[in-house]
C-alpha cells in the first residue's frame, strides 16, 4: 500500500514538472527563436553580430508564404539599426538595397541614403524602418513588427 501511493505521487509530481515545462520553460525558448520547429515571437542578435559595420540582410517567411526581408546595419554613429529590405516607391520591383560604405543604395532607382538615416527617416525611397529595441546585449526584433512589412513584399498586388 505505502509503495503503490508513493508510487502515484511520484507520478503526479513527475506530472505536475511536465506540464510546468509545457507552459512556463519551452515559451521561452520559442519566444527566443532556440526552435526552428516553433514559430518564434521574436528573434534576437548579438549586438556584436554588427559590430563590422556592414549591412546584415535577413529573411522571414509567413505563414501565407510571403517573404519578408530586412536588414540591420550598425550606422557609422554607432548605432544599431534595422529597415526592411524596400520602400514605399520602389518595392514592386523587388530588388531591395545593397551598402556601398556608409551608405545604403537602392537597386532599383540609385538613390544613396546615409547609414544614419536607415530607421530615421520613412517614406519615398528611404528603406522602410522596422522597431528594433537592445535589451540585454541584443537586438530584439518582434514577429509582429516583421509582418508590418508585409505589405512590401505582397508581389501578387504588384502592378
Amino acid at each position: 500500500m505505502f509503495l503503490k501511493r508513493n508510487f502515484r505521487l511520484g507520478l503526479g509530481i513527475i506530472w505536475v514538472i511536465l506540464i510546468l515545462v509545457e507552459v512556463i520553460i519551452l515559451p521561452v525558448f520559442r519566444a527566443e527563436g532556440a526552435s526552428p520547429a516553433s514559430k518564434p515571437l521574436l528573434f534576437l542578435y548579438p549586438e556584436k553580430t554588427f559590430a563590422d559595420g556592414k549591412a546584415h540582410f535577413y529573411e522571414y517567411k509567413t505563414e501565407e508564404g510571403i517573404t519578408i526581408k530586412y536588414f540591420i546595419i550598425k550606422s557609422s554613429d554607432g548605432v544599431i539599426r534595422a529597415a526592411f529590405d524596400a520602400c514605399d516607391v520602389c518595392w514592386r520591383e523587388g530588388k531591395g538595397y545593397m551598402q556601398k560604405g556608409d551608405f545604403m543604395v537602392c537597386r532599383n532607382c540609385g538613390q544613396r541614403f546615409a547609414s544614419v538615416r536607415v530607421n530615421e527617416v520613412k517614406g519615398g525611397c528611404n528603406p522602410g524602418p522596422l522597431v528594433r529595441e537592445i535589451k540585454g546585449g541584443n537586438l530584439v526584433i518582434k514577429v509582429g513588427d516583421l509582418l508590418e512589412g508585409k505589405r512590401y513584399f505582397s508581389f501578387d498586388k504588384k502592378g
